[in-house]
């Protein structure tokens, strides 16, 4: 037997597994098929990489198993990595929402996981493609052959740290799951997540001139969170993006996956204003609701907003029922997006491996007896925040104490 373990893919899920394995003295080998190890911990956090956040919990991954994340997140926590990154020196600091960004660089990150591979004597192939990976059987206890284009190598366990499908340009593929398939294992739906929406023709040539104005907004939809996401919309050139976009899309994905419909979004343009008091308050007033609404939004916004849903008129004119047709807008905006950007504007992957059919103590093929999964590969979809990072984090570390 070549090595105990065999680890594809070097990202973040990857290099903490090797690292783990290699350190209980198992014979590790890292696979990766690109020239360099961690693109995408280095453009993250626009080059700071937003490593975890201060409160993880289930609640804030989708997964068709809300509760098979548990066990990973409890047994290597948010504050866990906060350790590792302090018992290397690398300074940080919190953002809003509880969010840890290096103060430096995402290159500190992936120089941390290196070195803790160097500490388990992890072996390196990269770049190298593997072209097929076989179960076998052999009276040395190795139970997989991996062929690469370096050779084929025979080892005891096989983790599948490849990724999604997200940001195709640093090499995304659909490998991990045609190999979870090929060992009889299901996959659900994928989809792009943590990803700008589109928006219908119309409704893009009305906005078209606020294209990159931002503003404060509240977003919901059928099946995500009660409260929504109260955090800044971008608006684009095909759509609207900005974080409570990206948060909000992962649910309107999933409710598009699993219902096969498009349902409607909802943006409360005016967050922790009641809109129909504040319109009653100002029920005489002059003024042009336009100009009136620029005293709680970008006023470019507050004008092309009513234009676009015809309240146009100074404030004294409207009926109550007008001010009540327009109290709702405000804080209940609905309209259904057309689609999304894809997965090259997409963060993350919604979907994957099917959690029924591995081991959440373990993250072993429940059937497939040293076959690993870990990271994105798998069907866990953190929220905007760190919180994918931590999945990375958590689901490789357990992965690394039984691979």
């Amino acid at each position: 037997m070549d090595y105990d373990v065999i680890v594809i893919g070097a990202g973040a899920a990857g290099m903490m597994c090797a690292a783990q394995a290699g350190q209980r003295q198992r014979r590790v080998l890292l696979i990766d098929h690109r020239p360099t190890i961690g693109d995408r911990i280095r453009i993250s956090g626009g080059g700071r990489c937003n490593f975890t956040n201060r409160s993880v919990g289930a609640e804030h991954y989708l997964s068709r198993n809300p509760h098979f994340c548990r066990s990973a997140l409890a047994r290597f926590t948010a504050r866990d990595f906060v350790a590792l990154i302090e018992r290397h020196a690398i300074a940080y600091h919190e953002r809003d929402h509880g969010q840890l960004f290096c103060d430096d660089t995402a290159q500190d990150i992936v120089d941390l996981l290196r070195v803790e591979c160097e500490r388990g004597d992890v072996g390196w192939a990269n770049p190298s493609s593997v072209g097929r990976v076989e179960a076998t059987a052999s009276p040395d206890g190795s139970r997989f052959e991996v062929a690469t284009d370096r050779g084929t190598f025979r080892c005891a366990s096989v983790v599948i740290a490849t990724g999604g499908l997200a940001v195709a340009q640093l090499g995304a593929t659909s490998f991990g799951y045609s190999i979870a398939e090929q060992f009889g294992l299901r996959i659900v739906p994928t989809a792009p997540a943590l990803v700008p929406l589109s928006l219908a023709p119309a409704t893009v040539a009305a906005l078209a001139p606020l294209a990159g104005v931002a503003f404060d907004a509240n977003a919901t939809c059928d099946g995500g969170p009660a409260e929504g996401f109260t955090q800044r919309v971008l608006i684009t050139h095909k759509g609207l993006s900005g974080p409570a976009i990206l948060q909000i899309s992962s649910y309107w994905q999933q409710q598009r996956v699993t219902a096969g419909r498009s349902g409607p979004l909802t943006l409360d343009v005016l967050p922790g204003i009641d809109a129909q008091a504040w319109l009653h308050d100002r029920r005489d007033s002059r003024a042009l609701l336009a100009n009136a609404l620029a005293d709680a939004m970008p006023r470019r916004f507050a004008h092309q907003w009513c234009a676009l849903l015809g309240f146009d008129k100074p404030m004294h004119q409207f009926t109550p029922a007008e001010r009540r047709t327009i109290g709702s807008a405000l804080n209940g905006w609905a309209f259904t997006p057309t689609g999304t950007l894809g997965y090259a504007k997409a963060e993350v992957t919604l979907g994957g491996v099917d959690t029924a059919d591995l081991s959440s103590k373990t993250m072993e093929a429940s059937r497939v007896p040293g076959l690993f999964f870990v990271g994105e590969v798998v069907d866990v979809t953190g929220w905007l925040g760190g919180y994918n990072f931590q999945w990375a984090w958590s689901s490789g570390w357990v992965a690394g104490q039984y691979a």
